[in-house]
């Protein structure tokens, strides 16, 4: 979602999981389960593991785009369960998704939900995924601390200026 290029990428595999829905209305549910350091040698969407009731596929890879202005939206994510969000959306033909992105910003990852019609779940982040973002949040520190918002605060309003304004009219003959 940033127009600005990434500072550093990372490829990774996502692995989805299908399973069969106990619902009248959808035979099956989607959702993405696992992420893969690296890109796999595997083409997208080929059977991973099956059984009766669910089936595992490597879906296909994508790319976590890391930027400096973001470094505060990383860091938090590293503070607790760190997690990636993956987003895969709906296709005309089977399979039924594509990736579409994998990000370690919450922020964009909750972005992705406003589309309405996207996939959008989180999965454990891997150790050397982890290790990637931690590195790049350690490197990016300072600009972090230098671009730090601040909110401002709005001058306050002089209401003798306010009142010295003379009535509005309006000239109905023009």
């Amino acid at each position: 979602m940033n127009v600005t290029p990434p500072l550093a990428q990372m490829t990774v595999g996502v692995v989805v999981k299908r399973a069969k829905a106990e619902s009248p209305w959808i035979e099956f549910l989607w959702r993405p389960v696992a992420i893969l350091a690296g890109e796999p040698d595997t083409p997208p969407w080929s059977v991973l593991s099956s059984d009766d009731e669910t089936t595992l596929f490597y879906g296909g890879c994508a790319e976590i785009k890391l930027y400096r202005s973001e470094t505060a939206n990383y860091r938090n994510n590293l503070l607790g369960e760190a997690s990636l969000w993956v987003v895969l959306r709906p296709t005309e033909s089977e399979p039924p998704y594509q990736v579409f992105a994998v990000t370690a910003d919450p922020a964009e990852g909750e972005a992705y939900t406003e589309a309405g019609s996207d996939l959008v779940e989180t999965v454990p982040m891997p150790d050397l995924v982890r290790d990637f973002v931690a590195a790049f949040v350690a490197e990016n520190v300072e600009y972090e601390a230098e671009y730090r918002f601040v909110k401002r605060k709005r001058d306050r309003a002089n209401p003798e200026a306010l009142a010295r304004r003379g009535p509005i009219r309006e000239d109905k003959n023009e």
